[in-house]
């Protein structure tokens, strides 16, 4: 009798430690099809990153009193965005000479960062307000101003939202009329650690091209990050180490910070903080 309750007792015990195994199974593959819903989930970018160097083909002056936080190119012109309270302006400059031809102060609190043009208005994000500014892009007459949450470092569109970077390692695409966040992409290194301080932003060839504030601190001087605009993924490095050293070499803010893409042309420019200078580059694979 006992030999029978003993091998009655080992099956029922099988039995158990079998269904919860079969249980906890479930719960993981559930977890991972959840995962994999997840239209904003973190984009696994690990092993080598491609990376890039640069070829210069002009040079151009710019204004070394211009703090760059934005940078875009239209219709022929230049426009920027400059920081610091006091100083901080939206302003159009010719390409070739560097010369502003159309210029709007911000008030002596507001410290400017990056800026876009889109349906014929130009966006302008401000720091540490949580506020923007729009413009009529042909006569820089103020239309309205937005809200946001957080800080406002970079701004670039793909021709229907505004997309904007806050400092953190997460990029927002918003809606032009309200600002609100319609979806995020979260940039992780090749380390899969997250890509912090992304800031001037462009969008080129269906592509958000990135400058990574102070991108030494990661062993980068003047890189600029090539990401995914659907994933959030790293796709490659461009490195822009030495391209000014006459300007880099008088301060640590005097960092590379300026993209901008003329479309018509197919041409790069970049420069940076207090730059005296502006370049067009072409982008190849580094050797």
């Amino acid at each position: 009798m006992r030999f029978f309750l003993l091998i009655l007792f080992t099956v029922f015990a099988t039995s158990c430690k079998t269904e919860n195994s079969v249980n906890r199974q479930n719960v993981n593959v559930d977890s991972i099809i959840n995962t994999n819903k997840t239209t904003n989930s973190p984009s696994q970018t690990t092993g080598k990153i491609p990376v890039y160097t640069y070829e210069i083909v002009n040079t151009f002056k710019h204004d070394s009193r211009a703090f760059t936080e934005g940078l875009f190119f239209h219709n022929g012109f230049l426009y920027e965005s400059t920081g610091q309270e006091g100083k901080s302006d939206l302003r159009k400059t010719e390409l070739e000479s560097g010369k502003i031809v159309q210029q709007f102060k911000l008030s002596s609190d507001s410290f400017g960062e990056g800026a876009t043009i889109l349906d014929g208005k130009i966006y302008q994000l401000t720091w540490q307000e949580g506020r923007g500014f729009v413009y009529d892009a042909e006569t820089f007459k103020p239309l309205r101003e937005f809200t946001y949450q957080g800080e406002g470092w970079g701004l670039t569109n793909d021709g229907r939202n505004p997309i904007m970077s806050d400092g953190t390692h997460v990029i927002r695409v918003v809606d032009p009329e309200t600002f609100k966040t319609i979806r995020t992409l979260v940039v992780l290194d090749e380390n899969g650690k997250p890509l912090m301080k992304i800031n001037e932003l462009e969008f080129i060839k269906d592509e958000i091209w990135a400058n990574v504030w102070h991108s030494e601190q990661i062993g980068k001087p003047n890189h600029i990050a090539r990401i995914d605009p659907n994933s959030g993924k790293l796709l490659g490095w461009i490195d822009l180490s030495g391209i000014s050293p006459d300007d880099v070499e008088r301060g640590e803010e005097n960092t590379l910070n300026g993209i901008a893409y003329d479309a018509a042309g197919d041409r790069i420019f970049v420069t940076g903080k207090n730059w005296k200078k502006l370049f067009e580059i072409k982008v190849k694979p580094k050797q």
